[in-house]
């Protein structure tokens, strides 16, 4: 990696630390410690959704005008003044702007340092530089998590304070970090053609490819991402009558899985088509959501109830691990030239309504509905297998295989194939 790119992932892990500091007691500190009840505490989580929801759109344009960095940085900024401010919010009205300001920042910085990975990468090294951004994004919510569990008290409205603060203080730092990143020249909307200054939302919508991946996309995190702090943890509660310590044993073994398996799949995708792997993840989901029916649904004892219920998280976690390196690096190998900013931006919109819309139908369904919400969400990962083959139709040989695409362009220079460079 160059020094651009390490600094890259030091940000990455920097801006993770940050939100594993907060994001698991935002609930607990709104509706208890500040004593603004489940309601408010409800709206603040919507917020931060609504507050993605609205900037992504514009955050997409910004990235291919001005460059990724000086989005970063804005968006850096506002982040650490929301943190602060929730930290310090003592009413309703104060905590709801402080979250949007929030919200806004951290919805912004994911399409930003995805962008900013595409500039400094090329197709050969750009599954590579994903799968170490996913790892160290886990590992610093992992250890961020843990830490800030360890310096709350919900007697004292203080070590909230203190807890916001040190996320503010994460979101300077990597601004501090990313303003000393030299970025290589990448094609802006001002360096590109004229047609594709114009393309925009019209253009991205033209590109049937890139449609179906974000139809995926939606599938993809509605169907994982989008249950897995509500319809998948009130399911284990409600029908499989797992224990609060076993729910956080269950998502522990998510992370470990995703930190032991991220390098050690790493290859395998590299060399698979990408298509494929994203089928394969499907199936492995499917697996995980039988396991989990008869963690609910069995009749075995509570000890296989609960095993069943672990090896569920565990099973998504390697999917998620085979994602990594492989969905994002997709899209950005299907975007034009200066329009990977847009792209990525798109994307991010799709998993933020797919975080919305999970949540909202997971819930209430597995509560109540327990057999049906684990056919159904089964349907679904089988569905995510069905829509990769169809996109896979839809690729090119580079972007489906870029590895055998790169091999091909060094036996048509006269060299070695990729293989026997190595060796």
């Amino acid at each position: 990696m160059g020094a651009a790119m390490r600094r890259i992932h030091v940000g990455n892990a920097l801006s993770a630390f940050g939100l594993g500091f907060t994001v698991p007691y935002l609930y607990v500190y709104v509706a208890q410690v500040r004593g603004l009840g489940a309601m408010t505490a409800g709206f603040v989580l919507a917020v931060f959704a609504v507050a993605a929801l609205i900037v992504l759109p514009f955050a997409g344009r910004a990235i291919v005008r001005r460059g990724p960095l000086p989005v970063l940085l804005t968006a850096l900024v506002l982040a650490a003044i929301g943190a602060m401010s929730l930290g310090l919010a003592g009413n309703g009205p104060a905590v709801l702007a402080a979250a949007a300001l929030l919200g806004a920042g951290q919805a912004v910085m994911q399409p930003a340092l995805a962008t900013m990975i595409v500039d400094c990468s090329v197709a050969e090294t750009r599954s590579r530089a994903f799968a170490t951004q996913f790892f160290l994004q886990n590992l610093g919510l992992g250890v961020g998590g843990l830490i800030g569990g360890h310096l709350v008290d919900t007697t004292r409205v203080s070590s909230f304070t203190l807890l916001f603060a040190i996320e503010a203080a994460m979101f300077l730092l990597l601004a501090g970090v990313m303003a000393t990143v030299r970025m290589p020249h990448a094609p802006r909307i001002g360096d590109a053609p004229a047609s594709s200054a114009k393309g925009s939302w019209r253009q991205l919508l033209g590109n049937r490819a890139m449609v179906q991946l974000s139809v995926l996309g939606f599938v993809l995190f509605f169907a994982c991402y989008g249950q897995f702090e509500s319809g998948l943890s009130a399911y284990g509660v409600e029908a499989a009558g797992i224990s609060t310590s076993a729910l956080g044993t269950a998502l522990a073994a998510n992370t470990l899985m995703i930190v032991v398996a991220q390098f050690a799949v790493l290859k395998f995708v590299e060399r698979s088509r990408r298509s494929r792997v994203i089928a394969g993840v499907g199936l492995i989901w499917a697996v995980a959501w039988v396991t989990a029916g008869y963690a609910g649904l069995g009749h075995g004892s509570r000890e296989m109830a609960t095993a069943a219920f672990v090896s569920t998280y565990a099973l998504f976690g390697l999917g998620e691990a085979m994602l990594s390196p492989t969905v994002a690096p997709l899209v950005a190998d299907l975007a034009p030239t200066g329009m990977a900013g847009q792209y990525n931006s798109a994307f991010a919109l799709v998993k933020q309504l797919a975080l919305a819309v999970g949540p909202a139908v997971g819930g209430p369904l597995a509560a109540s509905l327990p057999a049906p919400y684990i056919v159904t969400f089964l349907l679904f990962s089988l569905s995510i297998s069905v829509l990769a083959i169809r996109l896979g139709k839809r690729l090119t040989v580079a972007q489906d295989q870029p590895w055998l695409a790169a091999r091909s362009r060094v036996v048509a220079r006269g060299g070695a194939p990729a293989e026997s460079v190595s060796a």
